[in-house]
């Protein structure tokens, strides 16, 4: 059995694969930063699995600096790597470095692995990631990352399957966190998100793209931790609408919650543009993520503000939140993938595993 663990500041969440499938899943909340290891011990105990099932762990990392750029067995070395990336993932890199301490306490012998959500878009070329910046600057690692590289390594991976991969793909993942990636045979070629998760679209509490004189402001009138609250946990559709949930805001009938929907459309759309200029063309459209999965409307709002690109959305197919989105006459394919991230994790961790025993 392998064990997924993805581990954040007051919670654990585990996935326990047979091979590559998940096959249980369990999460302990509430935790406090020193409870991960009797998490660990309480969730593999409520699911009645042994230590010793365990072929190996492998850890949802959010952050890998620079230079973790691909999955790979958690070593001292990688380890300080992870934490040497603190300073750009503060509210996720130490949860993960907890997690892979609570998983050596209880079984020390486990190999371990590191999943990055960064490494997919370690293709991207360096005028795409580089900051017009001071070169001193550029040398503490403020630089273009991107992140739900599992996802749309994930995204990748199933297309394939399905068939011939388009040249020009066009990735939409929509949840919470939002964010958009350009594909062009099958590798990352630019993405919204920057140096954090803030960056790119309208998310459920981040404010996406703003422009930094505007987050200078924001440090002058609130300070420093409450302007990074603000960005982080009080803007997006929160700010706008009042909520983070899309079926919250399409049950209101307020002008306010119509206007956050609208903002979320509107940006995703321009986003697009820019992600669709980096490929020099469109292919096919893909959603994935809870809202680009379950939300006909707004699937339906983004399309058309593309039609322009030649994509031509079956409606009644989008309602029914079928597999295949296009009408026939369209020239540019949709599709929508459900989210696989684990299964992802789980594969790219035995790989290296295999190859530690080949």
């Amino acid at each position: 059995m392998f064990l997924i663990v993805n581990a954040g500041s007051s919670s654990l969440k585990l996935v326990f694969c047979e091979g590559a499938e998940p096959v249980l899943r369990e999460t302990v909340g509430e935790i406090g930063a020193d409870g991960h290891a009797r998490a660990l011990e309480t969730a593999l105990s409520r699911a009645g699995i042994p230590v010793s099932a365990f072929s190996g762990a492998a850890h949802r990392v959010v952050h890998g600096g620079p230079k973790l750029t691909a999955t790979c067995r958690i070593t001292a070395a990688v380890t300080a790597e992870i934490a040497a990336a603190v300073p750009l993932a503060p509210l996720h890199n130490p949860a993960s470095l907890v997690g892979i301490q609570a998983v050596e306490r209880i079984m020390p012998d486990l190999p371990q692995y590191a999943c990055f959500d960064t490494a997919f878009h370690a293709t991207n070329p360096p005028v795409a990631t580089t900051y017009a910046l001071p070169l001193e600057d550029r040398e503490q690692g403020i630089r273009r990352y991107g992140f739900h590289g599992t996802s749309y390594a994930a995204l990748v991976r199933i297309l394939k399957a399905r068939g011939p991969l388009p040249s020009r793909l066009l990735a939409c993942h929509l949840g919470n966190g939002a964010s958009l990636c350009a594909i062009v045979n099958g590798r990352s070629v630019a993405t919204t998100m920057g140096y954090s998760p803030l960056d790119g679209l309208t998310m459920g509490s981040r404010a996406g793209s703003i422009d930094g004189n505007a987050v200078l402001r924001l440090v002058e009138l609130h300070g420093l931790e409450q302007a990074k609250q603000i960005l982080n946990r009080a803007s997006g559709l929160i700010a706008l609408g009042g909520s983070s949930d899309l079926r919250r805001l399409h049950e209101w009938d307020r002008p306010e919650a119509r206007f956050a929907l609208e903002h979320f459309a509107y940006w995703a759309v321009r986003h697009a543009g820019s992600m669709v200029a980096a490929m020099g063309g469109l292919d096919a459209v893909v959603f994935t993520g809870g809202i680009g999965e379950n939300d006909g409307w707004m699937r339906k709002e983004i399309l058309t503000g593309l039609r322009y690109l030649g994509v031509v959305p079956d409606l009644e197919a989008n309602n029914q939140h079928a597999p295949e989105l296009h009408d026939p006459s369209s020239s540019v394919a949709i599709w929508i993938v459900p989210a696989d991230e684990e299964r992802q994790i789980a594969l790219e961790a035995q790989a290296v595993m295999a190859g530690e025993g080949a």
